[in-house]
């Protein structure tokens, strides 16, 4: 199991942890990504909650993420309905989420990241959501997450306990850090999985509450 890098936050920015996740995430092999992704998949498919859920929001893999498409794939054989963030294309710093079937037809956002084409019967939303898997750059032993810097899934999961779904973080073991310096805008998660292991916040995400 890759060992969490030990960061000061004193001596650490958000933007240089960052830098150090990515270019580890990034230097990760394609044979190493493809075990990871069938590791994530027995870990998702035993779940008790993956197989309580029949609405499920995902993401595709980018940057050296943790790939996702095993398990896309075994959730449709399974008739699960998959979902994928969309850039909302009026609430700049928002995400809609759009239906993902294997003939959907797929567009390059202003990230360069693929998404569902735009259509309006096609969102499903958050009150409709079972989970909500996402991505992440890096966490720590606490449960709190930090992203790309967009803000997106910080505002999609603002206030995410009076809501029905339950939000899962997904990485790399290598994306855990000792300590991320927080901001008060970020949303520390209830669950985070790895290839190797299951982390329980439950406690510190449920005392933070979300900036409105």
């Amino acid at each position: 199991m890759t060992k969490s890098l030990l960061i000061s936050p004193s001596n650490d920015t958000r933007n240089s942890i960052r830098k150090i996740i990515r270019d580890r995430r990034k230097e990760l092999t394609s044979s190493f990504q493809e075990s990871a992704a069938l590791a994530l998949l027995s870990t998702l498919k035993n779940s008790v909650f993956v197989k309580e859920s029949q609405h499920i929001a995902l993401y595709l893999a980018n940057d050296g993420e943790l790939d996702l498409q095993p398990f896309i794939h075994w959730c449709w054989q399974k008739k699960k309905h998959i979902y994928l963030p969309v850039l909302h294309p009026f609430c700049s710093g928002h995400l809609l989420f759009l239906l993902y079937e294997e003939n959907s037809t797929m567009i390059q956002n202003s990230y360069g990241i693929l998404e569902p084409k735009l259509a309006v019967d096609k969102i499903c939303p958050l009150a409709q959501l079972d989970l909500l898997f996402t991505p992440l750059v890096a966490f720590d032993n606490k449960g709190a997450r930090l992203g790309m810097g967009g803000g997106f899934y910080d505002r999609t999961l603002a206030n995410w306990q009076q809501r029905q779904f339950s939000p899962i973080g997904l990485a790399h073991d290598c994306q855990q850090v000792d300590t991320i310096p927080v901001e008060a805008w970020d949303i520390p998660l209830p669950k985070i999985i790895t290839p190797t292991r299951a982390f329980n916040f439950t406690t510190a995400a449920q005392s933070k509450k979300p900036n409105k």
